[in-house]
């Protein structure tokens, strides 16, 4: 039997330069060659173990991408400075002038602006499809076609990709699959489930602590070292590097990743089913009304739950701001965007996170002006935080008074 990721990340050690059990930070941005050939030949990417400067490789900056890499169960990872510099860097290194892409159309604002209005400038187009349709998936391809892009659990709408049936579609045509898997680290392995490459924003679970921002690719080696070759990689030319502080705070906050995403499942799931009984529109792949549902069970681990995002529907975007600054008033979580935090945060996507995409194509795919999409917190009494946000809901008229709490 293999080991699980959590094994993996368990067994990794690394000694600190003096012994300490975290391993020593490299605080330097160019390091010394005891001969000016080993230097050549570093440059020429024929020496390992040899660093050469921070923008293309540090120590700390290779701990980091073992354990994401161990997380993934991929050979190894190149980590960066933030999601968009991941997720930029993999989309210029596998697509040319001319070429195509196939995306899905429900995913982070960020890279819909980038996919849909940064890409033109080179040339690269792009075809936005439902990606829970293989049949939409695979008419979209053309022989221009460079690769297929989804996330594992989309942003906002909760979105669930089969894996592998897109990978067999990207197989068949010889693309890579690649797969944004930040809503959903533990949970989905898309490696395992036939994904060539696995972007994370690190900034969101699993770094956890909304303290920093980062990114990671996760990969082949030889898709990775190509990303760093000093003459055309877009990881080392775009110059999107991650500094070695921040890449040894998100290691040890990876040791409670395993932790916390059962923690933030745990809530999420409880507060999902209750609010669905109170008579509210919540999308979460844990509830059986979920079209996913049957899906995510198929490919999930299921110890590590359904995950921690969740969305509720309002009916307005005047109630859902009222309704966002009430719980922030009090205390049961922040009005901010992103993901992954101890608190829960919320926010309204169509006017924030998702904003990027215009009016006309949310309403096309479900948006709603009422969506406020929850990212639950760790808060050990969920039935308190759950009696705490009906009431809320209750007051401002969103529940009605003599809906029945469980």
């Amino acid at each position: 039997m293999s080991k699980s990721a959590t094994d993996k990340i368990q067994d990794l050690h690394n000694f600190g330069e003096f012994g300490g059990v975290n391993p020593s930070i490299s605080d330097s941005s160019t390091y010394t060659f005891l001969s000016a050939k080993t230097m050549f030949d570093t440059f020429e990417g024929n020496t390992e173990g040899c660093y050469l400067y921070s923008r293309h490789s540090s120590p700390s900056n290779l701990y980091l991408g073992e354990a994401l890499a161990a997380l993934e169960g991929t050979e190894t990872a190149n980590v960066t400075a933030s999601g968009m510099g991941a997720i930029t860097a993999v989309i210029l290194q596998l697509c040319d002038a001319g070429d195509h892409l196939v995306s899905s159309r429900t995913i982070y604002g960020g890279t819909y602006a980038f996919m849909k209005n940064f890409l033109k400038k080179f040339d690269i187009s792009v075809s936005f499809v439902d990606i829970t349709s293989a049949e939409a998936v695979k008419k979209a391809i053309t022989p221009k076609t460079r690769m297929i892009y989804c996330e594992s659990v989309s942003n906002p709408l909760l979105e669930v990709a089969d894996i592998p049936v897109l990978s067999g579609l990207a197989k068949k045509h010889e693309i890579p699959l690649v797969v944004d898997n930040t809503f959903s680290p533990l949970t989905i392995a898309p490696a395992k489930l036939g994904a060539d490459v696995v972007i994370h924003s690190l900034t969101k679970f699993i770094n956890g602590t909304s303290d920093c921002v980062a990114g990671v690719v996760c990969g082949t080696k030889d898709f990775c070292l190509a990303l760093k070759d000093v003459n055309n990689g877009a990881g080392m030319l775009l110059g999107s590097t991650l500094d070695s502080l921040r890449a040894a705070s998100i290691l040890k906050n990876m040791r409670t990743l395993h932790i916390r995403m059962k923690k933030h499942s745990e809530n999420a799931l409880y507060l999902a089913k209750h609010f669905e009984k109170d008579g509210l529109r919540v999308v979460y792949p844990g509830l059986p009304s979920h079209p996913g549902h049957l899906l995510m069970k198929k490919q999930f681990v299921s110890e590590f739950g359904f995950g921690g995002i969740l969305t509720i529907d309002v009916g307005s975007l005047d109630k859902a701001n009222e309704l966002m600054e009430l719980m922030q008033k009090k205390n049961l979580g922040y009005l901010a965007v992103s993901l992954g935090f101890y608190k829960t945060l919320f926010s309204a996507p169509g006017t924030s996170t998702s904003s990027e995409i215009p009016e006309e194509e949310q309403e096309s795919m479900g948006l709603t002006d009422g969506l406020i999409r929850f990212s639950i917190g760790l808060d050990n009494d969920i039935h308190r935080t759950y009696s705490m946000m009906k009431s809320c809901m209750v007051k401002l008229g969103i529940l009605s008074k003599d809906t029945i709490s469980v």
